[in-house]
């Protein structure tokens, strides 16, 4: 394939002959691609469930940690990952962070057969998971030089949303595939207590070979963009920019809280109403199918005025969850969390459309990566923070109204400086500091 030796999609005449084609080749390379690093990076949020069913002996606490790791390790990578793309070209690194994601597949696949492995190589495998936690930032800062800023907020809702569908997808998909043999590459099948046999290893070993053929494509038919390389230094400069951080706390509490309820989702499910863990994996799809919807509305109504309507309906369904939860009504409790996934979703595309509006391209670039390090860490921060509330109050209800009162935070932020008719708007400022 030729190498592009030129790249302005700004440029109309070159963006409708040439720039469209590579851009979206590279946009449907990279949502497969994206989409399996989230299947990686979560896939700990289904098995963790398992593990005692089929002879472990973990705590809660333990359980809650293993899911919970991959956030902390894969938060802590998006910080490198934002910059690599600057550094080693969006083709080179797609490829090698694709393909290292077979390393934790494969390790686990092997772990959950033997009932005697210790929680210590469990806890590394989880670590191991948070590789694919990195994907999201180099991802998005990637997919972002390659369009116009008219269509960024689209184009990233598009690989973000179906990206994140991922996490839905290793919840719907690993209940299913774990009850045959056909998929067993390696390995015998598990005995439940009722007799049952399952094969737990599947749930890893399952997405090896989309792995491989991902990582080969991304390779063969990716592009490194033109002038998109720069140094680590040169990247770092969005540290001194003040709205770096107001963004990164927006996208906190709306990616934040997808991947963190993401999480903690399935485990809460089993504790609550343990006879429904069967729709764990509803509140991610809802999630991942909006944030597309969030892209487009920010491009069509403005990011900042969709973001503050998301943060009222998060906590509004916040409070939902909080009600329905005391009077153990399973229903409206269900309902509700899908309203905190359907709006934490839309906010994520808002949010990220907001973005390329504030900063040149070559800012904007490593702040999508640099805010959604941060928000990474509410795949940690969330199901401990639960965790810590059913350990000590004996309900996740606590949890909660921690959640609202950040949510009400946000809401301050966005309108103070994007909503507000005596602030500069958030499509006219650049570089602010």
């Amino acid at each position: 394939m030729a190498r592009i030796n030129y790249w302005n999609p700004e440029d109309e005449k070159f963006w409708n002959a040439e720039g469209k084609k590579h851009a979206k080749r590279n946009l449907w390379i990279s949502v497969p691609s994206l989409m399996l690093a989230f299947i990686v990076w979560q896939i700990w949020s289904v098995v963790a469930v398992r593990l005692n069913d089929i002879g472990f002996n973990f705590t809660n606490e333990q359980l809650f940690t293993l899911a919970a790791i991959p956030g902390l390790v894969g938060a802590t990578l998006r910080f490198v990952y934002t910059f690599a793309v600057g550094s080693i070209g969006g083709k080179n690194w797609t490829a090698i962070s694709t393909g290292v994601l077979a390393i934790p597949a494969i390790g686990i696949g092997f772990a959950v057969q033997n009932p005697d492995t210790p929680f210590s190589i469990m806890l590394l495998l989880a670590a191991l998971c948070g590789l694919g936690g990195g994907n999201f930032s180099s991802s998005s800062a990637n997919i972002s030089f390659f369009f116009p800023k008219k269509e960024k907020g689209t184009a990233l809702g598009i690989n973000g949303g179906l990206g994140n569908m991922g996490v839905s997808v290793v919840q719907f998909v690993t209940p299913l595939i774990v009850t045959t043999g056909a998929f067993a590459f390696a390995g015998k099948g598990q005995v439940l207590a009722n007799g049952e046999q399952v094969y737990l290893q599947n749930a890893a070993f399952i997405w090896v070979i989309p792995i491989i053929i991902m990582t080969v494509l991304a390779f063969f038919k990716m592009d490194n963009v033109p002038g998109a390389k720069q140094s680590v230094a040169d990247q770092f400069v969005i540290v001194k920019r003040k709205h770096t951080w107001i963004m990164t706390i927006l996208y906190i509490a709306t990616f934040g809280s997808f991947i963190g309820y993401s999480a903690a989702f399935p485990l809460l499910l089993k504790s609550q109403f343990p006879e429904y863990i069967s729709l764990a994996f509803l509140g991610a799809l809802l999630a991942a199918a909006a944030r597309p919807v969030g892209g487009w509305l920010g491009d069509k109504f403005g990011g900042a005025k969709v973001t503050a309507y998301v943060f009222v309906f998060m906590a509004i369904g916040a409070l939902g969850v909080i009600y329905f939860l005391n009077g153990k009504q399973f229903a409206g409790f269900l309902l509700s969390f899908l309203v905190l996934f359907l709006a934490s979703g839309i906010g994520s595309g808002s949010t990220f459309q907001m973005i390329p509006n504030l900063f040149i391209p070559k800012e904007a670039a490593p702040v999508i990566g640099f805010s959604a390090a941060f928000a990474a860490y509410g795949s940690f921060f969330i199901p401990k923070l639960f965790g810590w509330s059913v350990d000590t109050t004996g309900t996740p209800v606590t949890a909660f109204y921690f959640f609202i009162g950040f949510y009400v935070v946000a809401f301050a932020l966005n309108w103070f400086y994007y909503q507000r008719k005596s602030t500069v708007a958030a499509t006219t400022v650049k570089q602010a500091g």
